[in-house]
């Protein structure tokens, strides 16, 4: 049976390749997933890709990260990763290793990103790479 990884992807993501490329790169999520599916193939590992604007559904997908038992997960909750209480409380309640996840770099950007409430309970954060923060993040999930 092959291990698999969920990655969930929050608010505005799926506007990539369009939002503030200066900020976020050129590469739609669609480019990402792609690029994902590749290596993850290469690393024995499945992908369970994910985009939504909705909090709620980030925090039932965490949940449907450990009753599927999944690997891990690789999380960008994008704005909600600064605001949401329910997206830590989900993470602490799981067993599931997150992988906190960021295109740019938080802390060098307005002070409100500096906080991170799923960095609290997060197992690792990759940020500040671009697109490749996630191929650097699927590395992190399949050592594991």
């Amino acid at each position: 049976m092959t291990d698999t990884v969920f990655v969930l992807n929050g608010p505005n993501l799926n506007l990539l390749g369009t939002r503030e490329p200066e900020i976020y790169g050129s590469a739609t999520l669609a480019d990402i997933e792609a690029d994902l599916r590749g290596q993850a193939d290469g690393l024995g590992l499945a992908i369970d890709f994910r985009q939504t604007n909705h909090e709620g559904v980030l925090v039932d997908w965490l949940h449907e990260a450990q009753h599927k038992g999944a690997k891990a997960v690789l999380l960008n909750a994008a704005a909600y990763t600064h605001t949401s209480i329910a997206l830590l409380d989900a993470i602490k309640a799981i067993t599931v290793p997150v992988i906190e996840v960021h295109l740019s770099d938080p802390s060098t950007r307005e002070e409100f990103r500096h906080i991170s409430y799923v960095g609290m309970a997060a197992a690792d954060c990759v940020q500040g790479l671009g697109a490749r923060s996630y191929s650097v993040a699927l590395d992190k999930a399949a050592a594991l």
